[in-house]
Parts: structure tokens; C-alpha cells; sequence
């Protein structure tokens, strides 16, 4: 059926994309757009990835690209995707497909030369319209309507698809915060129940990876609140969070949907760790465990939950003494934590105090344990005692003194005589 112009209006958002996008069609007239980027020009919301499917097998891509001399990476042909890159930009470009055979992870595909039994696999309705070079919008489950209703709905049966793969349950809550309102699907919400509430299967033989995959998206996405209580109604929240304490069972609360609302009061910005951090109550090597985070996002979370949080009312010392210890961005997620713990709300001197720390440059503490040897003390485990005492001498000062003032005190305390045991 005929759309308002969506090519148009993709021109006007991404002029270069869709430069590279015409290219393509010129290869492949058959191809269309699919997915993300439809629903999200329908929607009016920016658009980011370029994706298009066509009843050509991969093997065809790929050669009839390479022949148009266009760069093309055979990023998944399993399940019939290959990458195009024009101007350095990607389009993944996946052949049309239906599910011969699923378990709730992985499915085996096989190549169609049909439209609608592609889009019958697709997750949800908005997701599953296509719009071709001729502009015209290919709609097979109602996905307009559902879009323009705020309705986000399963293509078929809610329970079959969740059983397909129960990744869906939580692009399900991402998506219904996004292009939702009102009222959940009713359908949708039982058969997440049911598979949330099952012992077997479901929720439980989803990898971490692909778990925190989704859960990052949604901690920073909007409606957040409301998509965490639909998440705890449902039995789905407690299925993917650790317990505080794995010594006192799963009945311990694992989550703190309060904490994370005054969090949001207080206009943190859509940091997943930080919103991690605040709303589970497990321990941080325990979250990083179950979720599989990354080492930087571990490291970010145990940072966000040690160690002093600053103060609006700190001096200046103490702020440096604070930098000499830790950088800015962990001093800031705790800052955020700190705030939602006191105030709940928002506050210019909390504010204030982090612009001051992230301005700040760091204090490097300027003498190392071969100055300490150079100074004359013995090889041993005296050299970082001695070392210990200058810094914290430097630290009590508040990060001040200088190379020449610390070698300065170094030779006072070598001379001294040590501390008794």
C-alpha cells in the first residue's frame, strides 16, 4: 500500500545513507528495506541502521555485489546476511528466510522466495513491515496500525514465538517502552508469564550474553519505571538478577525499583551500569557473574559501589584527595547514587560538584618506589612501607606537594627512625 513518503524523508534524514541505499537497489531491484528502519520512518524516530532483505540467495549477493565493485563481508551466511559497506557506511543485507526447525535459541533457516513467510517469523508486527525503491509500504500483519495505536503485538501466536526464541520476552518490554501505549497486550502478557514461571526452559536457556544485550538497552531506554513494574508483575525481572545474599534463597528481594525511581528524580543521564548499580542489590561480582558484563562494565560497577562517595559541601582538598584515589566517571556514578539515596531529586550542588570533579585534572602522586631506592633505602618489603608513609603524607595535604617536596619528605623519613611494630 501506498505510504506517506518514506523515502523521502529518509533522504532528507540520512542523505548519504540513502545515496549508498540507491546504489544497492541498482544491484538489487528487488530488495527492501526491513525492520528498524521502516518502522522507525513510519514512527518519526530517528533512523540508525540500514537493513534490507531480497529473495536472492546469499551466494547471489554476494557475487553480484563484488561484481558491481562494492565491498561486501560474508558477516553471516548461515542465516543468509552479508554486510555491505559503501562509504564506509553498512547495510546488512539478509536473503529471505523461514524457520525449518527452533529451540528457543537458535533456529535453522532456509531460503524463501516469499515476502509474507519471511515477515511471519519477525518478532513483532511493527517489525515486520518492508518498503521497497517504489516507496510502497508491504504490510502483512497490520503493523501500521498497530504502530499508529501504540500496540505492540507478536506476529501470531504470542506463546509459539516466545518459544521460538525467549530473547523475545525482553525485546517485547524494550519495544513496548519505546512504541508503546497504555495498556500491554493482553496475549503477550500471559504467554510471558507462562514462560517467565516455567522451571525449564524459557528465560533460564537464554546465554547471559544475550540477556544483558537486551537489559542494557532497556536500563536506557525511556518509560523505564513503568517497564521494570511490568517486568516484576510478570515474574521476568526476578528470573534474570541474582539474589543479595545466595546463602538466604530466592525469596530474597533481588531488585529495588524505588531506589532506581529516585535515581531517575534526580535526572541521572541513561548510564545502564550506573542504573544496574542502583537497582539490583547483589553484590557487584555477583551481577558482573550473572550477566557476563564486560570487563570495563564490571570494573565501573564495583567502582560505583566502593569507597567514599563525594560531597557538595567537600573542600578542595578533599576533592583532590578523592581523583588522587579514583577516577571522575566512578567518583560521578557514585556521586548519582549518593544523591538518590539522600535527596531524590534534583540538586544545582550536586550538579556543580560533578562538573568540578570531571574538570579537574587528576593528582599523580609524583614519586615511585625507585625513588625510594635512589634515596638509599635496602631492596624489600621496606621500600613500599616507606612509600606508603610519603603518600599518605602527600594525601594528608591534599595532593599538593610537589616532586621536590615529596623527595623532600622522603629523606626525612628515611632518616627517621621506623615506626615501632
Amino acid at each position: 500500500m501506498a505510504d506517506d513518503d518514506l523515502l523521502g524523508r529518509l533522504a532528507a534524514s540520512l542523505p548519504e545513507g540513502y545515496a549508498g541505499l540507491c546504489r544497492l537497489w541498482q544491484v538489487l531491484p528487488q530488495a527492501r528495506l526491513v525492520g528498524g528502519v521502516v518502522r522507525d520512518l513510519i514512527a518519526h524516530h530517528p533512523v540508525a541502521d540500514l537493513d534490507l532483505a531480497t529473495p536472492e540467495s546469499p551466494d547471489r549477493v554476494l557475487d553480484l555485489l563484488r561484481q558491481a565493485g562494492i565491498k561486501v563481508v560474508a558477516t553471516g551466511l548461515a542465516h543468509g546476511t552479508v554486510t555491505a559497506v559503501l562509504d564506509g557506511r553498512p547495510y546488512e543485507i539478509t536473503t529471505l528466510r523461514r524457520d525449518e526447525r527452533t529451540d528457543g535459541r537458535h533456529a535453522v533457516v532456509a531460503w524463501t522466495g516469499d515476502w509474507a513467510e519471511d515477515a511471519a517469523r519477525r518478532d513483532f508486527t511493527i517489525n515486520a513491515m518492508s518498503c521497497g525503491r517504489d516507496g510502497v509500504l508491504h504490510d502483512y500483519f497490520g503493523g501500521r496500525a498497530d504502530l499508529d495505536a501504540g500496540h505492540v503485538r507478536f506476529v501470531g501466536d504470542a506463546a509459539i514465538r516466545i518459544a521460538e526464541d525467549a530473547l523475545r520476552i525482553l525485546r517485547f518490554f524494550r519495544f513496548h517502552a519505546r512504541y508503546g501505549r497504555g495498556t500491554p497486550d493482553a496475549p503477550a502478557m500471559a504467554a510471558i508469564v507462562a514462560a517467565a514461571t516455567a522451571e525449564t526452559g524459557g528465560l533460564s536457556r537464554l546465554s547471559a550474553e544475550r540477556v544483558w544485550s537486551e537489559l542494557r538497552r532497556i536500563l536506557a531506554g525511556p518509560a523505564l519505571v513503568e517497564t521494570l513494574r511490568l517486568m516484576d508483575r510478570t515474574g521476568v525481572l526476578a528470573r534474570l538478577l541474582p539474589p543479595s545474599d545466595a546463602g538466604q534463597g530466592h525469596d530474597v528481594p533481588t531488585y529495588d525499583i524505588p531506589a532506581l525511581e529516585r535515581l531517575l528524580a534526580c535526572g541521572a543521564p541513561p548510564d545502564p551500569v550506573l542504573r544496574l548499580g542502583v537497582l539490583a542489590r547483589a553484590p557487584a561480582g555477583d551481577l558482573a557473574a550473572r550477566l557476563r558484563l564486560s570487563r570495563a562494565e564490571a570494573a565501573s560497577l564495583a567502582a560505583m559501589r566502593a569507597g567514599p562517595a563525594p560531597d557538595p559541601a567537600s573542600d578542595d582538598d578533599a576533592r583532590r584527595r578523592l581523583l588522587a584515589d579514583e577516577p571522575a566517571d566512578a567518583l560521578v556514578r557514585r556521586s548519582w547514587r549518593e544523591q538518590a539515596q539522600r535527596l531524590g531529586a534534583p540538586s544545582p550542588d550536586w550538579d556543580a560538584l560533578r562538573a568540578d570533579l570531571l574538570a579537574r585534572p587528576r593528582p599523580v602522586f609524583p614519586v615511585a618506589g625507585r625513588d625510594v631506592l635512589a634515596a638509599g633505602a635496602a631492596p624489600g618489603p621496606h621500600v613500599g612501607q616507606i612509600l606508603a608513609r610519603l603518600r599518605a603524607w602527600w594525601m594528608a595535604g591534599g595532593c599538593h606537594a610537589g616532586r621536590r617536596d615529596c623527595l623532600a619528605c622522603l629523606t626525612r623519613l628515611l632518616a627517621a627512625p621506623p615506626p615501632p611494630s
